[in-house]
């Protein structure tokens, strides 16, 4: 990735814990859109990368995040 822009596409791993989990991504710049989503069941599990085009990820649902800074876990919706 360029690095020289700030842009090290990083990676982060999405398993999902429950069926339903969503996983949507964000774009950059001044106006911060959804550009895509994915649903995921049970056990699967999605690497994603930010890139130019993806500066954020929103995920709902009950999921085990990994990124390079650590592991996460989302919380169902109660």
């Amino acid at each position: 990735m360029d690095k020289k822009n700030g842009l090290n596409g990083d990676y982060i791993v999405i398993k999902a814990i429950e069926d339903g989990v969503n996983v949507i991504g964000l774009t950059r710049g001044t106006d911060t859109r959804f550009h895509h989503s994915e649903k995921l069941d049970q056990g699967e599990v999605m690497i994603a990368q930010f890139t130019e085009h993806t500066s954020a990820v929103k995920i709902r649902g009950n999921a085990k995040i990994l990124t390079s800074y650590g592991e996460i876990e989302s919380e169902a919706k109660k």
